[in-house]
């Protein structure tokens, strides 16, 4: 399994306990309450080919 590091991205929906998170691949993450963080979609630079 892959080790990930996140930031937050602060939202006004993190007061309802929705919660952004970036990982090092700037992939965007979502986690809502206690459950597990998801992730939302992929960077351009992973659907992009060169």
């Amino acid at each position: 399994m892959p080790n990930y590091y996140f930031r937050e991205v602060w939202t006004p929906l993190r007061l309802f306990g929705i919660r952004f998170y970036r990982d090092d691949q700037d992939r965007l993450w979502i986690k809502k309450g206690k459950k597990r963080r998801q992730l939302v979609r992929k960077g351009d630079s992973d659907t992009m080919e060169t």
